[in-house]
């Protein structure tokens, strides 16, 4: 993970896409949402086009409007447009119906385990996709303010806990704008 204690790191987080279940995973990793928020989303709740989710229902109680980058709308899209959508649910990750013919949102917590099994990640949690998606998003230069705006961090020290800055990294910024104040590129 970027900065953080994981030795797995990215590339064997990137490993998961080649599993069928995949999009879960990958929403995960691009958009830093929670796997409960995943789970239960509807499709009235995403808008492929405007390439965002509205997420009614946070941990921390705060609705919140998440921007998709052009892989998780494709990836939305394409678990969207599955030839196996039933269409009993609003579910984007649907379960089997149960005894009283409702479906409810899908139990990936089975699914992810064979995963991880499968691909050699004991050590890593769902969580940690979470961490990883903020991590990206810091090191891509989005500020504090947006990365809390995406991830739903309603404090900077919450915030704080997802973004390891390294001070070989921030050497590079400084140069930069040193850079930038004496007219040199």
């Amino acid at each position: 993970m970027v900065g953080g204690s994981n030795p797995s790191g990215p590339t064997k987080i990137n490993s998961i896409y080649v599993h069928s279940n995949h999009w879960i995973v990958r929403i995960a990793l691009e958009t830093g949402m929670r796997a409960s928020e995943i789970v239960t989303l509807r499709r009235m709740q995403v808008d492929i086009k405007r390439r965002i989710v509205r997420l009614l229902e946070t941990k921390n109680t705060s609705p919140r409007t998440v921007p998709l980058m052009v892989i998780a709308a494709a990836t939305f899209r394409e678990a969207l447009d599955h030839p196996i959508r039933p269409i009993d649910t609003d579910l984007i990750f649907f379960g089997e119906p149960r005894r009283d013919g409702k479906r409810r949102p899908y139990q990936f917590n089975s699914v992810w385990l064979n995963i991880k099994r499968e691909q050699g990640l004991a050590d890593v949690r769902f969580h940690d996709l979470r961490h990883e998606a903020v991590s990206r998003f810091v090191e891509a230069g989005f500020s504090d303010q947006e990365v809390s705006a995406i991830s739903g961090h309603k404090s900077m020290q919450m915030l704080k806990r997802y973004t390891h800055l390294r001070a070989e990294d921030l050497v590079a910024r400084i140069d930069d704008v040193a850079k930038r104040r004496n007219g040199t590129s």
